[in-house]
């Protein structure tokens, strides 16, 4: 109870101290509105510098392997020439990768002058320049498709091994554990055998191989989620096996498998490198990095910097795809203290 004092100074509230905020939803708070997961992926992925470094670096290579092939005034396959007076022919044997003129070789003044190599050109006489980018998207057109194929097949083997678990995990695990235990060099071997060297090899080795990865990511997040009460419900509601599989679970496995994904492209890119290095890849005068990088190895001590330009794209490659890769690692599944 108040006392007769502490009733005439409280205050008593009348109708005109409040009134209605008009011109916004109040039903939506402002300052905590839901974020959607792929706003929120994204808002952490461009907030990591090193992440956007990574992907300015692949847009440019990329860019650079559709455009400059097309654009540039020599074919990746044309021999650059010229035929002197004396009825001998030429080849531009670029030593100073800068510029077009060249001293003289056998007594004769060779002048390419009119012509321009950026990156030089190789014992043959082929512009670097254009050969590195059409190498460039040689290799990333053999990764993308080898990866793309691989993410199919090794999804939907682990989501359908770790959905229905059993013996037909069993039997499917132990098959993946057999194809691991057999070296790729003997699978290589065995399909050089049986294939021509190019393009066809280089993506069926990289469909053997590359696809035991990204199962095991699948099934992992598969046995995660199969108990999940969205699944007990459609699987009480009479979804079939499949529809579950792949209409409820896959959706929730996205995430891992598209950082998986990220991480498999740099190592397809090296894979097919490393075939075209050992001799059974691209086939000249075809050419992609690791034909290029094979080509100047072997011609280091006369033309050193032929091997400069291939090598230097594909470590700018793999370092561009391993940054996106861990910045979607944790721009997809973020840190309490990075929220």
């Amino acid at each position: 109870m108040y006392s007769g004092e502490a009733k005439e100074n409280f205050y008593t509230p009348k109708a005109d101290d409040f009134e209605f905020i008009t011109g916004r939803d109040l039903n939506v708070d402002e300052n905590f509105a839901a974020q959607g997961y792929w706003k929120g992926v994204v808002v952490h992925f461009t907030r990591n510098r090193l992440a956007v470094t990574g992907a300015v670096i692949i847009a440019v290579i990329i860019v650079l392997a559709v455009l400059a092939p097309a654009v540039s005034p020599y074919a990746y396959d044309e021999i650059v020439s010229i035929q002197t007076a004396d009825g001998f022919r030429v080849v531009a044997k670029n030593l100073e990768p800068q510029t077009g003129v060249y001293g003289a070789e056998n007594g004769m003044s060779n002048n390419f002058g009119d012509k321009t190599f950026i990156f030089g050109t190789d014992e043959m006489g082929r512009d670097l320049w254009t050969r590195t980018w059409q190498g460039a998207r040689v290799s990333l057109i053999i990764a993308f498709v080898a990866i793309f194929i691989d993410m199919l097949i090794g999804t939907s083997y682990g989501l359908i091994s770790g959905y229905f678990g059993g013996r037909v995990d069993n039997v499917m695990q132990r098959f993946i554990e057999v194809e691991s235990s057999v070296p790729t060099l003997v699978i290589i071997s065995i399909l050089a055998i049986f294939m021509e060297k190019g393009i066809g090899l280089v993506i069926a080795s990289l469909l053997l191989t590359e696809w035991i990865g990204m199962s095991k990511i699948a099934r992992a997040e598969c046995l995660k989620l199969k108990e999940r009460e969205y699944v007990l419900a459609s699987r009480t509601l009479g979804a079939g096996s499949f529809h579950i599989i792949f209409k409820q679970i896959l959706p929730n496995t996205i995430g891992p498998i598209i950082t998986q994904v990220m991480f498999s492209i740099p190592v397809a890119i090296f894979t097919e490198a490393f075939l075209s290095f050992v001799g059974v890849g691209i086939v000249l005068p075809q050419c992609s990095l690791g034909s290029l990088i094979e080509a100047g190895f072997n011609n280091i001590t006369v033309l050193p910097y032929q091997i400069l330009p291939p090598i230097t794209v594909l470590a700018l490659l793999m370092l561009g795809f391993n940054l996106v890769g861990d910045g979607l690692r944790e721009a997809l599944a973020p840190k309490l203290e990075d929220m």
